[in-house]
C-alpha cells in the first residue's frame, strides 16, 4: 500500500474536499501522465476514513476497470472488502436495478466521456451521492459543457509547469510541413463521423496507401531509430498494415486493436514493457490508461479534431521514467497545426462550461507562436521541403520554460551574496558584488543563502549574521553549519550530533524537519507553513503549536486563506458560530495564512467564507481573505463592551449581506466577460467544407464544421440547422441558445426571436 501522494497531488484532494463543501459534484482536471488514478485511489482511502461507506467507480472501458481495480487494491481496498466497487457504465446500466446498494461517491474516471444522456441516470437514481469527475482534457468535440453534470472544475497545473518542475517528459516534436502531400490528402478530407470527428472510412481510404505508410516508416527510421514507442492509426486495417511494414524493415511491431483478445493484448502489452516488442500500434485502445513510463516516442497518423484525443495520445509519452530523457513525438499528420504543441496552455473553465469549442488555431497563429519558441532552423532543415520539420528540440523547450521562470523571479538583478578571504589578515568577509557589505572578520564562513551567513565568530563560537554583519543567531562552538531548504539551518555539533534550527522562529529540533507548504506563499496572506518532525506537525508562529500526536496529514487542509488541522484539545472556554449545528469535531486549530504570531482555535464560518477565531488568551477575531484579523470580542468583556454572541448576530448578518453582493457581482462579471468575447468575434461568417458548415474570423476556426447549415449572424446570435428542417440558435461563441427543435428560426436586430413550431404556430422570445 502507497499512500504518498506528490506535492500537485496533496493540493489536488485538499482542494477536491473543500470544493465538495459546497457541490456535491466537481470534476477534477489534471494532464495525462500525472496520476490520475493514484489520486482517484487516495481520494476514496479519504473519504472512507470519513463519513462515506460505499464508493462506485465507473469506467466506459473494461481495460480502465481492470488497471483501477489494482491502482486501488495497492491502496488497501480489495475487491473483497465490498466497500469499493470499479465496474463499466455498460455493465452498470444493463445491472443497475438487480443492485440493493446504494453509493455514498460516485467516481467516474475519464469524465470527458461523461455524456449526459448515458450517464444522466447516476445523478437521477443516487441524488444524495457525491460525484467526483476525473479527466485530463474537459472538453467535448460537440462543444457543449459539462455543467449538465457536474457544478465546478478544479483545474491543475499546466502541461508546461509540470514539465518545468520534472513532473512530465520534456519532448522534441517533429510534424509534416504545410504544403507537403500528407497535409494536402489530410485537408482533402470533408465527411465526419456520429462524433464530429473525420469519419473514419474515408480517413482509411486516403491513408492506408502503401506511399503514406512507407513515409510513416521513414519518419521513425530518422526521428526515432532504436526507440520504443507507439503508434496511432486510423483504423483496424490501417493497424495491421502499418505492423507489418515495420515488421518487414526488421523493426519488432505488433497491431493491437478492439478485435485482439483480452489475453492476448496483456501478453503482448508486457512483451512492449520488456522491450521484446520496439512498437505498439494500436486503434484508440491507448489514448487511455495505458501506464507505460519508458514511451520513447509516439507517432501520429491518425487525423482528429479532437482536442482530448490529441492529448490523450500525446500524453502517453510525457511520462516521466529513470532512463527517459525526453520524448520523441512524430506528428504525421499535422495536427500541431489546429492544436498548437502539447505544453500550450487551454482554458479548461471555458470549455467545461460550453463556452469555447475545442483549441482550433490558424496555421498562420501557430507557425508564429512556432518560431517564438524555437528559433531559427538549421538551413539544411529548410532545403528539405518534401520531409518533416523540427517544431521544436526538448532543449529549446526546456530553455523557453527556464528562461519564463527566470525572468519571473529575478529581482532587479542584485548581485548574490558571496565570501571573501583577506590574506593579509587570514580571515573572511562578505560583498555583494564589487560592494564589500562585512569587511574581513570571521575565522570561516561555513554557508550563505540569500541575505544571510552562517560564520564563526572570533571567540570561536558560531552563529547566523545578515549581509552587514548583524547577528541574528548565536549559538555554541560547532563543527559544521549549512543552510537548508526552507529556512531551516542544519548544525552538526563538536560531539558529531546534528540538530536542526528553524530560522523563521529560532527553534531547535533534533531530527530533520520537512517543511510543508499549503497555499501560495508568494502572495500576501497566501499560504501557511508547517514543519513535519516525527508523527507531530509544528507551526511557524511566535507562540508554538505542536499537533496532537499521529495526525494524518490528509486530514490538513488549506481553504484560502487558512490551515485546518484536526484537534480535539478544543479549550472549554471556546464558543461557537453557530452553536447548535456545530459539533466538537467542527472545530479545530487554524493556522492563519500571513499571521505570525500563534496558532488559533476556530469558532465556525460565515456565510462569505469569513471565519471567526480564538487565540489562547479567550480573545475573539474576524478573519477576511486578503486582511489581517480583526479583533471582535473576549470571553471576559469589561463593562460596556458588547459579548461574543451579540457580536456575533451582527456579525452573521453583515456576511450574508456581503456574499449576496459578492454573488451578484460574480454573475455580472461572467456576464460582462462573455458579451466582450462576444463582440470580439461578431464578424465571424458561415464556412462550408464539405457537408457541413461553421463559423470562423478571418483564419481561426470559431465552430468546427459539424452543422447541416448555418445562417449569417444577427448581432451575437445566429442560426443554425442541425437535422433537415430543425433549426436552433446558438451564440457566436457556439454555445447552443436555443435547441434545434423548430422548423423556422427569424432573428431581429433587437434581439427577438420568432420560433416556428408548425406551420401557423409561431413562439415569440427575447434573447
Amino acid at each position: 500500500m502507497n499512500d504518498t501522494l506528490r506535492d500537485y497531488q496533496q493540493e489536488m484532494k485538499l482542494r477536491l474536499f473543500k470544493e465538495w463543501e459546497l457541490h456535491r459534484s466537481v470534476m477534477v482536471q489534471m494532464p495525462t501522465g500525472t496520476g490520475k488514478t493514484h489520486l482517484l485511489a487516495a481520494i476514496v482511502r479519504e473519504f472512507l476514513r470519513g463519513s462515506g461507506s460505499r464508493v462506485w467507480i465507473v469506467a466506459h472501458r473494461r481495460e480502465l476497470v481492470e488497471q483501477i481495480e489494482e491502482t486501488v487494491s495497492r491502496h488497501g481496498m480489495s475487491k473483497e472488502d465490498g466497500r469499493v466497487r470499479v465496474m463499466s457504465i455498460q455493465w452498470l446500466s444493463r445491472n443497475r436495478k438487480s443492485m440493493d446498494e446504494e453509493p455514498d461517491l460516485i467516481v467516474i474516471d475519464e469524465a470527458h466521456h461523461a455524456l449526459a444522456e448515458t450517464y444522466r441516470i447516476l445523478w437521477e437514481n443516487y441524488p444524495e451521492a457525491r460525484k467526483l469527475g476525473m479527466t485530463a482534457t474537459p472538453c467535448r468535440l460537440n462543444g457543449k459543457g459539462f455543467t449538465d453534470l457536474f457544478d465546478s472544475l478544479i483545474a491543475s497545473w499546466t502541461v508546461a509547469e509540470f514539465i518545468g518542475k520534472g513532473w512530465l517528459s520534456s519532448f522534441d516534436y517533429v510534424s509534416i510541413r504545410a504544403n507537403s502531400r500528407e497535409q494536402r490528402l489530410i485537408d482533402s478530407l470533408k465527411k465526419r463521423g456520429a462524433d464530429g470527428d473525420y469519419q473514419v472510412k474515408e480517413m482509411n481510404e486516403v491513408l492506408n496507401r502503401e506511399t503514406s505508410i512507407g513515409r510513416l516508416y521513414e519518419s521513425v527510421e530518422r526521428y526515432a531509430r532504436g526507440k520504443k514507442g507507439i503508434v496511432y492509426a486510423v483504423s483496424i486495417a490501417h493497424a495491421r498494415r502499418i505492423a507489418a511494414c515495420y515488421s518487414a524493415h526488421g523493426l519488432e511491431a505488433v497491431a493491437i486493436d478492439s478485435r485482439t483478445p483480452a489475453s492476448e493484448r496483456r501478453e503482448l502489452v508486457e512483451d512492449f514493457r520488456r522491450g521484446k516488442v520496439k512498437v505498439l500500434v494500436n486503434v484508440d485502445i491507448f489514448s487511455e490508461g495505458f501506464d507505460c513510463p519508458d514511451v520513447e516516442f509516439v507517432q501520429l497518423a491518425r487525423p482528429t479534431l479532437s482536442l482530448a484525443k490529441y492529448l490523450q495520445q500525446v500524453g502517453r509519452g510525457l511520462r516521466r521514467s529513470a532512463d527517459k530523457a525526453s520524448c520523441m513525438l512524430i506528428d504525421n499528420v499535422g495536427l500541431y497545426r489546429i492544436f498548437g504543441l502539447p505544453a500550450r496552455n487551454h482554458d479548461w473553465a471555458a470549455m467545461f462550461e460550453g463556452r469555447m469549442i475545442g483549441n482550433a488555431l490558424s496555421r498562420a497563429r501557430v507557425e508564429t507562436g512556432r518560431l517564438s519558441v524555437s528559433g531559427p532552423l538549421p538551413e539544411e532543415e529548410r532545403q528539405r521541403e518534401d520531409e518533416l520539420e523540427v517544431v521544436i528540440t526538448h532543449d529549446r523547450l526546456m530553455d523557453f520554460l527556464t528562461n519564463r521562470e527566470d525572468s519571473a523571479t529575478e529581482k532587479g538583478g542584485q548581485p548574490v551574496l558571496k565570501s571573501y578571504y583577506d590574506r593579509q589578515s587570514g580571515l573572511w568577509g562578505l560583498r555583494r558584488g564589487e560592494r564589500m557589505t562585512v569587511r574581513p572578520r570571521y575565522p570561516e564562513v561555513f554557508d550563505i543563502c540569500g541575505n544571510r551567513a552562517a560564520v564563526r565568530f572570533g571567540n570561536n563560537r558560531a552563529g547566523v549574521v545578515n549581509e552587514t554583519g548583524q547577528p541574528g543567531i548565536q549559538l555554541d562552538r560547532c563543527r559544521k553549519m549549512k543552510f537548508m531548504k526552507g529556512d531551516l539551518l542544519a548544525v552538526t555539533d563538536c560531539a558529531g550530533n546534528e540538530s536542526y534550527i528553524d530560522l523563521k522562529v529560532n527553534r531547535t529540533y533534533r531530527e530533520k524537519p520537512v517543511v510543508l507548504s499549503f497555499g501560495c506563499m508568494e502572495l500576501p496572506y497566501g499560504g501557511v507553513e508547517l514543519l513535519k518532525v516525527g508523527t507531530f506537525f509544528f507551526s511557524r508562529t511566535g507562540k508554538p503549536y505542536v499537533s496532537m500526536r499521529g495526525v494524518d496529514q490528509n486530514g490538513i487542509y488549506f481553504y484560502d486563506f487558512y490551515l485546518k488541522i484536526p484537534d480535539y484539545r478544543v479549550p472549554k472556554d471556546c464558543q461557537l458560530v453557530d452553536p447548535v449545528w456545530t459539533t466538537l469535531f467542527d472545530v479545530f486549530a487554524c493556522v492563519l495564512a500571513g499571521d505570525e504570531e500563534e496558532v488559533y482555535w476556530c469558532c465556525g464560518r460565515l456565510a462569505d467564507r469569513s471565519i471567526v477565531v480564538m487565540d489562547g488568551n479567550g480573545n475573539y477575531y474576524h478573519v477576511e481573505k486578503g486582511k489581517e484579523k480583526r479583533y471582535i470580542a473576549c470571553n471576559t468583556p469589561r463593562p460596556g463592551e458588547e459579548d461574543f454572541h451579540t457580536v456575533m448576530e451582527r456579525l452573521k448578518e453583515e456576511a450574508g449581506r456581503h456574499a449576496g453582493i459578492a454573488q451578484r457581482k460574480q454573475l455580472q462579471e461572467e456576464e460582462q466577460k462573455r458579451l466582450k468575447r462576444l463582440e470580439e468575434i461578431r464578424d465571424a461568417l458561415p464556412f462550408r467544407m464539405g457537408m457541413k458548415w461553421g463559423l470562423k474570423l478571418g483564419e481561426r476556426i470559431i465552430v468546427p464544421p459539424k452543422y447541416r447549415k448555418i445562417l449569417p449572424p444577427v448581432g451575437y446570435y445566429c442560426a443554425y440547422e442541425e437535422n433537415a428542417c430543425q433549426w436552433g440558435i446558438m451564440a457566436l461563441d457556439g454555445k447552443v441558445v436555443v435547441e434545434a427543435r423548430y422548423q423556422k428560426v427569424d432573428i431581429e436586430c433587437n434581439g427577438t426571436v420568432h420560433l416556428t413550431v408548425i406551420p401557423g404556430k409561431v413562439k415569440t422570445i427575447k434573447l
